[in-house]
């Protein structure tokens, strides 16, 4: 059993929080484990495009997949791990 702490907030009225638990909700660790699998796709998508022989220059180091799509899966994977860390199931909007 988690223990609890009682807490008063601004208005003067106390609450029990409880105490220990995981940092984030299953949604959270869902969305960091989507934004991981991106940025490895995308780290494996810029890989190759070498050549074995030092004296031939390899043109395909210059292809769409290396500079344009896989910088573009690396940010949107960043983009996800960072709203997997700010993002806050339990919080409720007021409207």
């Amino acid at each position: 059993m988690a223990k609890k702490t009682i807490v008063t907030t601004k208005t003067g009225k106390e609450e029990e929080k409880p105490q220990g638990g995981f940092a984030f909700e299953r949604q959270n660790y869902l969305l960091m484990v989507i934004g991981i699998v991106l940025l490895i796709i995308g780290f494996l998508l810029m890989t190759g495009g070498g050549s074995d022989d030092p004296n031939v220059f390899n043109y395909d180091i210059f292809n769409f997949r290396r500079l344009t799509l896989s910088p573009i899966i690396i940010i949107a994977g960043f983009i996800i791990e960072i709203f997997a860390i700010m993002w806050n199931p339990k919080k409720k909007v007021k409207k």
